[in-house]
């Protein structure tokens, strides 16, 4: 097999997007595509708590057949010799050793520098673009992940959208998951939501919508920065497997899962509240109405960004819902009238939930992110 080996960098800059996403890279690559994987991963602590298997005290160990090597900053190992394809996520700058070995290869290895996901029009423009070593014989070549066939994608590992339907369709596998994170039994009728966010203000007004509202709502909330926006609800501060009550909401906070029980909480779900990049993309194989609390940026460019992403998202929905929904997603990261913008947006659910089916199927049109990189590969030894 060519391209057998592949070497994986990972800076852990905040909170665990940025070593989900490669973490979920490398299972679909080792697991799904048969390839060698070696991660290299600046912050063993973070990973552990999104991977509980993992040690974060040993520099080198094998994790569901991937090999994980922790990166360090200074004095990088010398008798390294680089896979043959090298993956930079997000713009993590490579140790120079491993630039001068991997130019002292023969056969040099495609270098890729995996972007952040954007559904913005720029990012169409320099997807695949390479960009020559100042010093190295070396191309390194931008790949952006997006929500389009002109983009790199989303990582969807094989049989993952039957294993969600079939879940889905499973109730007492979902009685028997609940019970396993000690979610006392749910009401006939009532609608569950998980919050996974950061710092949000607009999180206690939506929370205190929902308490008001109409309907039951049992509010799922994962470990972390969103449990001090819940709890100010409360009089209290809430702990990790606490249940709290107030109206028509009842909260769970639960504690942090690795990653396909973070999956089976999206599935169980009939909406979610997800943030930054890598809950987002699991979010749209879950086929369930969702808000994104995208990452804040400098000069509000984020905001540009989750407008792109709207605009994209929506396509296909009635006008009104639409607008509804892009309503909603503004409110809820721009601190504005969240529980107006959910009453205008609620009423839409029942088609909103038919369109989040359609658009997975959509995205998955020309494979999914492992599959396109895997072509690319491909696509740039014939030219090198």
């Amino acid at each position: 097999m060519t391209h057998r080996h592949w070497d994986i960098f990972c800076t852990v800059i905040d909170n665990y997007g940025d070593i989900g996403v490669t973490w979920r890279l490398a299972r679909r690559l080792a697991h799904d595509c048969g390839r060698e994987v070696r991660l290299w991963v600046d912050d063993l602590d973070s990973f552990a708590r999104i991977a509980p298997e993992l040690d974060p005290a040993l520099p080198q160990q094998t994790l569901a057949g991937i090999q994980i090597r922790r990166w360090p900053q200074a004095d990088f190992p010398e008798d390294i010799i680089p896979g043959d394809v090298v993956v930079e996520a997000f713009g993590c700058r490579l140790p120079n050793r491993f630039e001068e070995a991997m130019a002292a290869r023969p056969a040099k290895p495609v270098w890729i520098n995996l972007e952040y996901l954007s559904a913005e029009d720029w990012t169409r423009g320099c997807h695949k673009l390479p960009s020559p070593h100042p010093q190295l014989p070396l191309t390194k070549h931008f790949f952006f992940p997006g929500f389009d066939a002109a983009s790199g994608g989303l990582i969807c590992e094989d049989g993952l959208i039957a294993a969600r339907e079939a879940w889905q369709a499973d109730e007492e596998a979902q009685r028997d998951y609940w019970r396993r994170r000690n979610v006392p039994a749910l009401a006939d009728h009532e609608w569950k939501a998980s919050l996974f966010c950061y710092e949000n203000p607009a999180a206690a007004r939506l929370l205190q919508a929902w308490a008001d509202g109409p309907q039951p709502v049992r509010c799922l909330v994962p470990e972390g920065k969103a449990q001090a926006a819940v709890s100010g609800l409360f009089d209290h501060p809430l702990q990790v497997g606490e249940h709290a009550q107030l109206g028509r909401l009842t909260v769970d906070v639960l504690p942090m899962s690795d990653q396909d029980d973070y999956d089976r909480l999206l599935w169980s779900c009939d909406f979610n509240c997800v943030r930054g990049e890598d809950s987002l993309a699991r979010s749209q194989w879950a086929a369930r109405p969702m808000l994104w609390h995208i990452y804040p940026q400098e000069d509000e460019a984020h905001l540009a960004k989750l407008q792109a992403f709207l605009e994209r998202y929506c396509r296909g929905l009635p006008e009104e819902a639409a607008a509804a929904i892009c309503e909603l997603n503004l409110a809820w990261n721009q601190d504005g009238d969240i529980a107006t913008a959910w009453r205008n947006a609620a009423r839409w659910l029942p088609a909103w939930r038919r369109h989040a089916a359609n658009w997975q199927q959509q995205l998955l049109e020309g494979g999914d992110l492992a599959h396109r990189l895997l072509q690319f590969v491909a696509e740039v030894s014939e030219i090198g």
